[in-house]
């Protein structure tokens, strides 16, 4: 009997002896103790920010997100209502965005993307889905000096399709807006004498700017929401590519400097930012770790898309306005998730994963940010899908080259199917995107990739199908992804996060509100895997002598 009750009293000794060597401050626990952060911003970046923060809310970090606008949230960090802001442009951009903050602060970039036109356009009763515009055309339209589809610049781009007489209605943003910023900053630079208003982030204050010709309307969701509206035929408006994805409608290919028409694709905003360059003048805080284009917008590479960009975090450099190093340490970890195994996500949500040079330089801000647990920042634990352990651009040298036909001049009636270079083409006569990374289509249909430059495609997408591109004219079957197309996904739910009306184009996550998570919370299965790792481990230590010493006391 009394053997029977020291085996349970020791039973019960090794119980508590592993709780309690537990519950003292267990670093894995301990490290996932975060407090939670809010920030507000750029409706750009808002898509891939959102996916972050539920990406993250199992390990405990909760991130509140208001995407208000570039200018909101620059604004809300200057006077310390926010623990960070998102940003498509820095501070300081006269005319635009507030001049430079109190507070410290450093610019992180966080997510790269196209600037996508948007449009809503049928011939002969069917939707349109190849249409090609220039610079100056774009120009033009939104400046309001193109009112028709059927001008003659728009036919130079497109010979082959009957355009509509059909009035153009351009859709801008009505808040202060980075993309408003960042596109009006490209027409500016490339086509000045065409767009004369310089670049601005309150479109309206554009002196071209009429209510009875442009539709302002707020945020990316407002621009997407009344361009994908059936009755809204005849429109177009810049949006992120995100947008333009979850709501199943069409973008243009936008001429580049090598004479390409492209998409904003993933891989070809990658290739663009291959040329984007960061200020690294440490003495002047308007300019430094913000971001020159200028080599971007006039890259020769057949495959770069001309209005590409990336979005900045701003994050503080000291203790101030509230910000706390318990903070710190919450940001720190979110912010080097996003530019690492968050990047992951980035070309099904419509971005471009940023290159290797650009999460350099993140990172080493990420250090700066008071509380970040820098030990844990490290680039060569960094998950970002672009670079390879060798810090090679995978993505962009893997990029596939776009078919002759997207080619400035092309023949009418010119058949897809041979690439500029390479045995696969990146582009059809469609919305496809053939790479392997973020490959995406819009319309319906199958593919045999081949056929002529369709005119149109069939009738609004119905939600769950899968989009493509019916070809007409000469040339046989249908067309959509050619040859070495693969991972084409739905644009209505791209992620499996959202719930989009075809109607309206409005999206709603599904999955991305955080919910609040109490202090040392961590993956569950981590928790219970350590728990019995440790516990398994005291008994093979303790047990055997354990039970020696028992059999001898039952022996005597």
């Amino acid at each position: 009997m009394r053997s029977r009750h020291l085996s349970v009293l020791l039973i019960a000794a090794l119980s508590c002896a592993a709780a309690v060597c537990l519950g003292t401050g267990f670093p894995a626990a301990e490290a996932a103790s975060y407090t939670p952060i809010t920030g507000e911003g750029s409706s750009w970046a808002a898509n891939a920010i959102d996916d972050w923060r539920a990406s993250v809310v199992n390990s405990g970090i909760k991130v509140n997100f208001a995407p208000t606008g570039s200018v909101a949230g620059l604004t809300g960090y200057a006077n310390g209502s926010d623990d960070f802001a998102a940003s498509d442009v820095p501070y300081g951009v006269k005319g635009t965005t507030p001049g430079v903050p109190g507070r410290g602060f450093a610019y992180v970039p966080d997510v790269a993307g196209g600037t996508a036109l948007m449009y809503n356009l049928s011939v002969g009763g069917k939707r349109l889905t190849n249409l090609k515009l220039s610079g100056p055309t774009i120009a033009g339209i939104f400046k309001g000096s193109i009112t028709l589809w059927n001008d003659a610049k728009i036919k130079a781009d497109n010979p082959s399709v009957a355009l509509p007489p059909l009035k153009i209605t351009p859709v801008v943003r009505a808040d202060g807006s980075g993309s408003t910023a960042q596109f009006t900053l490209w027409m500016k630079k490339q086509f000045p004498s065409v767009w004369t208003c310089g670049e601005v982030s309150f479109f309206t204050q554009c002196p071209s700017y009429d209510p009875t010709v442009q539709q302002a309307k707020s945020g990316d969701n407002g621009v997407a929401g009344f361009v994908a509206q059936a009755g809204n035929v005849g429109s177009i408006g810049y949006v992120e590519y995100s947008y333009a994805l979850q709501s199943g409608y069409p973008v243009a290919k936008v001429l580049n400097a090598a004479g390409f028409y492209v998409l904003p694709t993933a891989s070809n905003v990658a290739v663009a930012l291959l040329k984007a360059k960061v200020n690294s003048d440490k003495t002047n805080p308007d300019t430094y770790l913000t971001q020159d284009l200028d080599a971007v917008y006039t890259d020769t590479d057949p495959r770069a898309y001309a209005i590409s960009s990336y979005s900045y975090f701003v994050v503080p450099t000291a203790l101030q306005n509230g910000f706390t190093s318990a903070k710190g340490a919450t940001l720190g970890a979110f912010v080097d998730y996003a530019l690492c195994a968050g990047q992951q996500s980035a070309p099904t949500l419509g971005y471009s994963p940023l290159p290797i040079n650009l999460v350099q330089a993140g990172l080493a801000q990420v250090k700066a940010i008071p509380g970040a647990v820098v030990k844990s920042i490290d680039i060569k634990s960094c998950k970002n899908p672009t670079f390879s352990s060798t810090g090679v651009n995978t993505l962009a040298v893997n990029a596939l080259y776009p078919d002759l036909c997207d080619r400035k001049g092309a023949a009418a009636g010119c058949v897809y199917g041979k690439p500029v270079k390479g045995a696969a083409s990146s582009s059809t006569s469609g919305q496809s995107d053939n790479n392997s990374v973020g490959n995406h289509s819009t319309g319906s249909g199958s593919s045999t990739g081949s056929g002529s430059t369709p005119t149109s495609t069939g009738g609004t997408p119905t939600a769950g199908a899968t989009p493509g591109a019916t070809g007409t004219g000469a040339g046989s079957g249908t067309t959509g992804p050619a040859a070495g197309g693969s991972n084409v996904v739905s644009l209505l739910n791209p992620d499996g996060k959202t719930s989009c009306d075809q109607d309206t184009g409005q999206c709603t996550a599904l999955a991305a509100s955080p919910v609040e998570v109490g202090g040392n919370q961590g993956s569950t299965f981590s928790r219970w895997a350590v728990w019995i790792a440790l516990v398994g481990l005291f008994l093979m230590v303790v047990a055997p002598p354990a039970v020696v010493l028992l059999r001898r006391r039952a022996a005597r």
